[in-house]
């Protein structure tokens, strides 16, 4: 205390604290300004411009030399004059009038086999020999019968010399013509049996083996005939097919059904042959819809004589509808790329190529219809478009970078 006085004297000890907590948040303070500060610019700053975008379309160009070596074609965007057509999904069948499924007539065992898959055959040419019990007792039967019907005969003959001469009774003939007929149905019965169990005319001994024959010219696309095997008749040894002409079945909505006609052309495409179009024509449409697909079936006959169509192909069929022609534009099918997950294609536009989001419509005999995002008269990339593409991609990811 100050002497004199009971008022204590003031404590400098917290000025000199809030003068050094003054020093250190003053800092902090301009550090807080600055950034509040920084946070306006940014506000202020303008926003990216779409062509920054990595992802938007950039025209691609390339040199007269890179032109040529990526194979880049074009072709100027008109409209044309195309048909109606309802293109649908197929499967290639044999035709259901040309095959034959061979089986034995008979149970037997195979002794040879003469054809093999995929092998041509003509009508009456053996496909396999088979050994039968059945049908070697129905040989040992005819000889019998034959050998009783000769007895018969020979009796009846000297039974009606015998009676010109009065020399035995009425009924004694009569006894021997009669035994003549039954010996004569006998014969007949025994070669019946015979035919029916495919052995033919018999030989004058015993045969226990037959042949089986192809009933019709074509290609064997089923085979189970292994030798010293027993078969049955519920058991087809061999299938064959005539697919010089092929069945192409398809199934058509309910709205296109009164646009397709028997008789109505069509072309079918198939993985195989990219490209190739096979011609052919309608020739059956179902009186029944088929009630779990709510479709009807169809069929399209094409000509198959080279044999390059095979039986459970996949294949897309375009059938020819019964409207009018329509002007439509359309590029071929190898222009349209995915760019992005959307259908393009590339434009020659500002001195080079650029990609182009396109609406497609149906596909026409190897052609797509665009309903829009080009115009006639436009100049359209129709072949090298995927080097285009690699390009296109290529760039907006440097852009990206």
């Amino acid at each position: 205390m100050n002497p004199g006085t009971d008022t204590p004297a003031p404590r400098r000890a917290p000025d000199r604290c809030r003068s050094r907590a003054a020093t250190l948040i003053a800092p902090l303070f301009a550090v807080w300004l600055a950034a509040c500060g920084g946070s306006d610019q940014r506000s202020d700053a303008k926003p990216p411009h779409p062509s920054d975008d990595p992802s938007a379309h950039s025209v691609i160009r390339l040199d007269a030399e890179a032109t040529a070596l990526a194979g880049i074609r074009q072709e100027q965007l008109e409209p044309r004059a195309t048909d109606d057509t309802i293109t649908v999904t197929a499967t290639i069948r044999p035709n259901q009038d040309r095959i034959a499924r061979i089986a034995p007539r008979v149970e037997g065992r195979i002794v040879t086999v003469a054809a093999n898959l995929g092998d041509v055959v003509k009508t009456g040419q053996p496909l396999a020999v088979m050994d039968s019990v059945a049908l070697g007792e129905a040989h040992s039967s005819l000889q019998q019968a034959r050998s009783a019907h000769r007895v018969a005969q020979a009796d009846f003959e000297r039974a009606q010399t015998l009676i010109a001469d009065e020399i035995i009774p009425q009924r004694d003939y009569l006894r021997a013509r009669s035994d003549l007929e039954r010996s004569t149905a006998e014969q007949r019965a025994a070669e019946d049996k015979l035919r029916l169990l495919g052995g033919g005319q018999a030989s004058g001994r015993g045969v226990s083996t037959f042949r089986l024959t192809a009933p019709l010219t074509g290609t064997v696309v089923e085979k189970n005939a292994t030798v010293g095997e027993l078969h049955s008749p519920s058991e087809p040894l061999f299938t064959i097919a005539d697919l010089s002409v092929v069945w192409i079945e398809a199934h058509l909505t309910e709205d296109a059904l009164s646009k397709v006609r028997t008789g109505t052309a069509a072309t079918v495409t198939v993985q195989a042959y990219p490209g190739e179009l096979f011609s052919g024509r309608v020739t059956y449409l179902a009186s029944l819809l088929d009630k779990d697909s709510r479709t009807i079936p169809a069929r399209i006959e094409v000509d198959n004589k080279d044999g390059r169509l095979k039986p459970e192909m996949f294949a897309s069929a375009t059938i020819t509808t019964t409207r009018a022609r329509q002007d439509v534009l359309s590029v071929p099918d190898a222009a349209v790329v995915l760019m992005h997950g959307q259908p393009s294609v590339f434009v020659a536009e500002r001195g080079g190529f650029e990609a182009r989001v396109i609406e497609v419509g149906e596909k026409l005999s190897g052609r797509t219809t665009i309903k829009s995002g080009v115009k006639a008269g436009e100049q359209v990339v129709t072949a090298g478009v995927y080097a285009l593409k690699a390009r296109a991609l290529k760039s907006q990811i440097g852009d990206a970078h």
